[in-house]
């Protein structure tokens, strides 16, 4: 190998002190809200005086956070389903289309990751205003599916672009039309790039604040709009509660995925 970590001497043991110092600044929020979250005291101090459940009980005894976490897994469940079966055809399109305008039409699909958000949401909110359709169900679930439609359409084609389309050709020898090869034959075997756009649209609409500041209204809200608006009037420690528990959901998302990814290399 050009560069073996093991003979680096010296400057192995920099570079593991800086990733340790990073992970430790990356997690230390975390951390603190967390321990936040389990504090006796109603405001926000640090550290605790004590430790308490309270909060976490007020946090599900008060039906405005389930009903805004619920409305959150909804919205997310349903960009998650559309996302993946759009960025699936997408992805089929861009990979197998020989067609002009190829290119362009891809880096069109990835605008919204360079896009700033808060210029996305403010273009989404008037056309929504015209249409009637704002604070609605069907806002929510268009603009998260626009920021999570690009990650099914990189992940699903980085699947196809390393599968072996002759397995596919194979099954059309055998009988099959071209959509049921692709359904029988495409799909399974591209199943970890399904399941990786799958989490990642997922967490792109349960995590997703911005838009959903913009598509809310008083009676349609998601979690982070709920922890957002609690915030600005009052900072009690339930919301330290509803962050770590968004935390937590998001994080035993990524471990699944790990270990999904684990599994199919074994």
């Amino acid at each position: 190998m050009l560069l073996d970590f093991d003979k680096l001497g010296g400057l192995k043991t920099f570079l593991v002190a800086l990733v340790v110092l990073v992970c430790f600044f990356l997690i230390l929020p975390i951390v603190f809200i967390a321990a936040l979250s389990f504090g006796s005291s109603q405001w926000l101090i640090f550290p605790p005086p004590s430790w308490t459940f309270k909060w976490y009980q007020d946090l599900f005894a008060d039906p405005r956070w389930l009903y805004s976490a619920l409305t959150s897994l909804k919205i997310a469940a349903m960009v998650t389903v559309l996302s993946v079966v759009i960025g699936f055809l997408a992805a089929l399109g861009l990979d197998r289309g020989r067609f002009a305008g190829r290119d362009f039409l891809r880096a069109l699909f990835l605008t919204p990751m360079i896009l700033p958000v808060v210029v996305l949401a403010v273009a989404l909110y008037a056309l929504f205003l015209k249409l009637g359709l704002a604070g609605t169900t069907i806002a929510f679930v268009i603009a998260h599916l626009l920021i999570a439609l690009p990650f099914s359409i990189i992940s699903i084609g980085n699947a196809l672009a390393g599968f072996d389309r002759s397995i596919e050709d194979a099954a059309i020898l055998c009988g099959a039309n071209p959509w049921e090869a692709r359904l029988r034959v495409t799909v399974p075997a591209i199943r970890h790039g399904i399941f990786g756009a799958a989490v990642f649209s997922f967490l792109a609409s349960w995590d997703e604040v911005v838009l959903a500041i913009f598509m809310a209204s008083p009676t349609l809200q998601t979690l982070p709009v709920k922890i957002w608006t609690t915030l600005r009037q009052d900072l009690t420690p339930v919301i330290a509660a509803a962050s770590t528990l968004l935390i937590a959901f998001t994080i035993l998302l990524m471990i699944v995925a790990a270990l999904f990814r684990k599994g199919r290399k074994a």
